[in-house]
């Protein structure tokens, strides 16, 4: 308590001095001290850390979308004027953005010195290490994905009166991917590192390990771990309890020309491999004099019409058709973006008019769909379908996924998909003290008796669920079966435009439909408010309003073999 009191006093001292620079460039005074003073209390609570210069570029981009909030939007609402979006408003409020970002900048370096004077008399936390807890239980997690990581951030909480059980998660990336932000990567609207949460940081007490799980000896209560390093040593982790959620891979369904030829996207990589490809096709056609090649160089299939499918879809097809431009010599009628599907209509998770609304939009913006088609193969420059062929360079594959092979290595009880199956406390059945979540489980709703769709929606709800029954089970009293009701879905299919089907609970009527515009300022809305962590947050909306004035990036990333 006496730390968080520090901590709000600092920056409350930070966002005075800041002010200054509000003063100047917003408006009265007493109002922008006060904003000042407010802003600087709520900035040094988030706890966040870093050295100078990362303190300053938070604090600087901090400043962005309070500009674009306060100065564009609430401002001249409470003056009873309408936001003003042309050129000529953005102009006006230009000496604005200038204040904020430098109040923010003065606010990151102020708060970073300030709390280095603090913590000299401040008596220190005393820290909770792996090595002060050997004694006490130890719970190991196996994945880092959102089943794992929030699985470990629920214990913290759940056993934050008993520092004596130890929770550890292994995890062969030492970050959190926000996938629902991904095609936003690949579609060049925001940078790869701001999608993606560094486990170390996130998690608090919890020990984190980076390896491969190579084998697990349910008998004496064993994993090993391999380094994914040459020179590393397979490593032995003695366990009480132990959770998998090592999430699921691509499913190709024994489809190995495509395996070959296609793109995955699953990860940061994938996207950004596809981005990197997708400016490559458009810097080869513009040297290339055929029209029949050229054709094929800027026609890109997605096969999958679901969530990442229709979303990277829409993404690509924004991304080619706007930079189109910088290449003079191509004809902006030869792009082609098509998505193959298996069923008569896209979306199959939202309702049907959500999903012909969706489909219509895009058909709109240039995209194409072969409905009721299946990809059957692909060969380079061909990619065969069910109905047909298509000349093509590029083949990304979102159509089937399957949970981890290490699942079906483990001898454990699974279903037809190789999910591990569990019971309606998510433990894993003739396993004692063993329990699993999200993709790679069969998880059932305990009240419905329905399967739990594998998204981040019910991993996260299952996470919460899984850590408090670990808890019950330390405190030798009994679990509490699952249940969790969706809250709906989301998702954008093009430049500012989003479906969106929300439930709405209590009441007789089962969701609520949006699409749109509306629909499109909510996705980004609710994903923002869910991306882990106050700096990628920031960092985020200042990617989107930089979007709202500047051209997308033509840039090739570095070569990711």
């Amino acid at each position: 308590m006496q730390r968080q009191l520090c901590r709000a006093i600092v920056g409350s001292v930070a966002g005075a001095i800041g002010s200054v620079a509000l003063v100047a460039t917003v408006g009265p005074a007493a109002w922008s001290i006060l904003l000042g003073v407010t802003i600087g209390a709520g900035f040094a609570l988030t706890g966040v850390n870093g050295d100078d210069s990362d303190q300053l570029m938070t604090g600087g981009a901090l400043g962005v979308p309070l500009w674009a909030v306060l100065s564009i939007v609430v401002f001249p609402l409470l003056s009873h004027e309408a936001p003003e979006w042309s050129a000529e408003g953005m102009r006006q409020h230009f000496p604005a953005l200038v204040g904020w970002v430098l109040y923010g900048v003065i606010l990151g370096l102020v708060t970073r010195r300030l709390n280095a004077l603090a913590n000299c008399w401040l008596r220190p936390e005393q820290a909770t290490t792996p090595e002060t807890l050997t004694g006490g239980k130890h719970v190991v997690i196996l994945g880092g994905g959102f089943a794992g990581m929030k699985t470990a951030e629920y214990l913290e909480r759940e056993l934050r009166n008993d520092p004596s059980v130890r929770v550890s998660l292994i995890s062969e990336t030492n970050a959190l991917l926000f996938t629902p932000m991904l095609a936003e990567v690949a579609g060049s609207s925001l940078e790869p590192s701001h999608i993606s949460t560094p486990l170390r940081t996130a998690l608090h007490r919890s020990e984190f390990i980076r390896g491969r799980v190579a084998s697990v000896d349910f008998e004496n209560k064993q994993v090993v771990v391999e380094s994914q390093s040459s020179h590393g040593e397979a490593r032995e982790i003695t366990y009480d309890h132990l959770v998998f959620a090592l999430g699921a891979v691509s499913n190709y369904l024994g489809l190995t020309n495509v395996q070959k030829l296609a793109f995955d996207f699953k990860t940061l990589v994938d996207a950004i491999k596809i981005r990197n490809h997708l400016i490559e096709m458009f810097e080869r056609a513009d040297r290339e004099h055929n029209p029949e090649v050229r054709k094929s160089l800027l026609t890109f299939v997605i096969a999958g019409g679901g969530f990442a499918g229709v979303e990277l879809a829409g993404a690509l097809n924004d991304f080619a058709r706007g930079i189109v431009a910088d290449y003079p010599h191509l004809d902006p009628n030869d792009i082609r973006v098509v998505l193959v599907h298996s069923r008569d209509r896209i979306l199959p998770e939202l309702s049907e008019a959500l999903g012909r609304y969706a489909q219509k939009k895009m058909q709109e913006r240039g995209v194409e769909f072969r409905m009721n088609a299946r990809l059957t193969d692909a060969r380079p420059g061909t990619v065969v379908l069910s109905d047909g062929e298509i000349s093509a360079e590029t083949l990304v594959w979102t159509a089937g996924t399957a949970p981890n092979p290490l699942t079906k290595r483990l001898g454990l009880e699974t279903d037809k998909r190789g999910a591990i199956t569990v019971d309606a406390m998510l433990a894993v059945q003739g396993k004692h003290d063993v329990w699993a979540l999200g993709d790679c489980a069969a998880v059932v709703d305990a009240k419905t008796g329905k399967p739990c769709p594998p998204t981040a929606q019910f991993a996260i709800r299952e996470a919460a669920a899984l850590a408090r029954n670990i808890r019950l089970s330390l405190e030798n009293r009994s679990s509490r079966s699952f249940h969790f009701d969706s809250l709906g879905a989301l998702c954008v299919i093009g430049h500012q435009t989003a479906c969106a089907e929300l439930t709405v609970p209590f009441t007789r009527r089962k969701s609520l439909r949006f699409s749109g515009l509306l629909a499109w300022f909510m996705w980004r809305s609710i994903y923002l408010a869910k991306l882990p962590g106050l700096e990628r947050k920031i960092r985020v909306v200042v990617d989107w309003t930089v979007e709202l004035f500047f051209p997308k990036d033509i840039v090739q990333t570095i070569e990711l073999q």
